[in-house]
């Protein structure tokens, strides 16, 4: 009955350390997913990172000169200067 027994324990802790590795807190199908959401993080971070820095560019770029402010009313807002003739061609 001793020597039955070992090979029992010893089957029934393995069982138990393969089931939590496949469907406990710490599970490769739950790390796998954990890493999934971390590499998406990482790319949302990274396109907030690069959306900043251009964010801070046109900052300087406002706060340097005027020449961003009058190109942006231009741009934007279809103004012109005193004397001014403003054409638009239509395609």
């Amino acid at each position: 009955m001793g020597n039955r027994l070992v090979p029992i324990v010893l089957f029934a802790l393995l069982a138990i350390v393969q089931a939590q590795l496949w469907f406990g807190p710490g599970s490769l199908p739950h790390v796998s997913e954990l890493r999934q959401e971390l590499a998406q993080q990482k790319q949302a971070n990274e396109d907030a990172r690069r959306r900043m820095e251009q964010l801070s560019a046109e900052v300087n770029d406002l706060k340097e000169g005027l020449n961003m402010v009058e190109e942006r009313a231009r741009h934007e807002l279809g103004m012109v200067k005193a004397n001014e003739i403003f054409v638009q061609i239509a395609k």
